[in-house]
């Protein structure tokens, strides 16, 4: 009897835990939705990921000759490239399914998502076709997203780009994909960087048709000295961003594309900390003296997303740049990012059209929703 009852009494537990769960669930999303409405406006996710798995199938089909690899267990997926040789894994299956990044985002608050590829990415191929032929795979499948959930789904299109030619042939025929609306690429492309004239024609063909492109830290600086401690990431990728956008603001290539608009990851890194110190840099130091105008006023040739964790830092961004260039981010659905993009707000002092723009006002703008 004793034992009955306490069974029972772990079932009754188990049940309310559950419960409080579901409500706590619940909860978030009127939260979320709360938040929606108070602003006015759909919540616009600008910086999330998918790994389909029809990209993947490129790594066993074409990939094997050059030791790229990927495989899937009850755990979660597994992969590896020439770059990165150590096995990457488990990766949670959510990044892969759609159903369930709508329920997620649901229980977000987040009405749409601009989804963009992520490392591996898609330059490791090591010749023309295999580099193309994963960024067509990644394209495709991302359209197909969009297509299933047109209201919900839209995406950044992945290029080859160290094969200018077929990157503006896959950039042509990606950007009348349904649901394509702009275009993703690496803080350095291979460690070159987006200033070196390889990548010349492709800013002008992405120029030509005024799509955005969105930044993402890859192939970070530090070597071994930050391999410890995961700050390959934590002091990596902000720092790479940074490093990015100098190399477009001091490479001329913002002077020479003035309509190219730029979004940078993680509230733009290091740059607005420093920027500062590289205007009085551009002032004093003959390496730079080229540049036709301070640094910091090409500030507005970007577009900033929120995942920096930190209420003073989004104030400190916000303030920087103003509201209307900066835009929700989660980095769905990694550990680094978001689980609540849209709550991080309720934290920050806006005004109603300051959230209203952060929210999804100036994201709709940009990707043409």
């Amino acid at each position: 009897m004793l034992k009955a009852g306490l069974a029972a009494a772990a079932v009754g537990a188990m049940g309310g835990v559950d419960k409080a769960l579901a409500e706590s669930q619940a909860k978030s999303a009127t939260e979320a939705q709360g938040m929606r409405a108070a602003a006015g406006v759909r919540a616009v996710d600008i910086h999330c990921h998918y790994f389909p798995e029809a990209y993947f199938k490129v790594f066993n089909e074409d990939g094997k000759r050059v030791n790229a690899e990927y495989h899937i267990t009850d755990e979660g997926f597994f992969y590896k490239t020439p770059n990165s040789p150590n096995t990457a894994g488990p990766m949670a299956v959510k990044f892969m399914d759609l159903k369930q990044r709508i329920a997620d985002m649901d229980q977000q608050g987040v009405a749409v998502q601009a989804m963009s590829l992520t490392a591996p990415m898609v330059y490791w191929g090591g010749e023309a076709d295999l580099d193309h032929k994963l960024a067509a795979a990644w394209n495709d499948a991302a359209s197909a997203g969009h297509l299933a959930y047109p209201t919900r789904l839209v995406a950044f299109c992945t290029l080859p780009m160290l094969y200018p030619d077929r990157a503006i042939e896959e950039l042509n025929r990606a950007s009348k994909l349904p649901g394509i609306r702009g275009v993703y690429m690496g803080t350095n492309i291979n460690n070159k960087d987006l200033s070196d004239p390889l990548f010349e024609p492709i800013w002008t063909r992405i120029e030509e048709l005024d799509l955005p492109v969105f930044l993402h830290p890859l192939q970070t600086v530090g070597g071994d000295r930050l391999r410890k401690f995961y700050l390959s990431n934590l002091l990596g990728n902000p720092i790479d961003s940074a490093i990015a956008a100098c190399h477009l603001i001091f490479g001329g290539v913002l002077d020479r594309h003035p309509k190219l608009r730029f979004g940078l990851a993680h509230g733009g890194g290091a740059l607005l900390m420093l920027i500062g110190r590289i205007d009085h840099g551009w002032q004093v130091r003959p390496e730079v003296k080229q540049l036709p105008k301070a640094p910091s006023s090409y500030l507005d040739r970007f577009f900033y997303d929120t995942v920096v964790h930190s209420k003073q830092i989004m104030e400190f961004v916000i303030r920087t740049v103003g509201a209307e260039r900066v835009l929700i981010g989660s980095d769905f659905c990694f550990d680094m990012g978001y689980e609540r993009p849209v709550q991080f707000l309720e934290q920050i002092d806006l005004t109603s059209e300051q959230r209203k723009m952060i929210m999804g006002g100036t994201a709709a703008k940009l990707l043409k929703l």
